[in-house]
């Protein structure tokens, strides 16, 4: 699936962007020392290992966001898409505020073709940050997908629809066109949630 692929890095990529924000952002240097840990295992693609250390982490810090994103970023990096959902929407309920968790959860419903729930979690992402140019780029994204089903439901309602077809290959065009990655390539690009 194309949706988001502009907006997709590498798994080494995110997770190095979010050990030097948590780096940044963290006066502990325990805490800097767990986030680089984590981001350096999975970056490495030991993904199992990163997954336990993020989980070992959590178990005297279970509400810290900064880990609890990595950790969803890890488990979607492993495929395992319904586990990072579930750490993206409690993610949500915790700090609804911050706009990184509606965007990953977006590009995971994306990716099951549930474009309606991805355009809502853009949406509140879009809400919570007006300046967030990915979750922007993402929902125009959703938005030809959802053009494109549409199109292809007006025509089998009523094929005679002239000013259909044109419209459709449009879009149809548009979406062969956006670049495509491999299903290995399926993290969010997002920044780290601040606290």
């Amino acid at each position: 699936m194309h949706i988001f692929l502009r907006n997709i890095r590498s798994a080494n990529t995110l997770l190095a962007v979010c050990a030097l924000l948590a780096v940044l952002t963290t006066p502990l240097s325990a805490r800097a020392d767990d986030y680089a840990d984590v981001s350096k295992l999975a970056s490495a693609g030991q993904f199992s290992e990163a997954l336990a250390k993020a989980d070992q982490y959590l178990t005297s810090k279970a509400r810290d966001p900064h880990m609890r994103f990595i950790k969803g970023v890890v488990l979607a990096a492993m495929g395992r898409s319904a586990d990072a959902m579930t750490i993206f929407q409690q993610l949500i309920e915790d700090y609804p505020e911050l706009p990184e968790p509606y965007n990953n959860l977006a590009v995971l419903y994306a990716a099951q073709k549930q474009f309606d729930k991805a355009r809502a979690s853009l949406e509140m992402a879009i809400r919570n940050n007006p300046a967030y140019a990915t979750a922007h780029e993402n929902l125009g994204d959703v938005y030809m997908q959802l053009a494109n089903q549409s199109y292809n439901k007006a025509l089998q309602l009523d094929a005679s629809k002239t000013g259909i077809a044109p419209k459709l290959a449009m879009i149809r065009s548009l979406l062969e066109a956006a670049p495509k990655a491999s299903p290995a390539a399926a993290n969010p690009k997002p920044a780290t949630p601040r606290p």
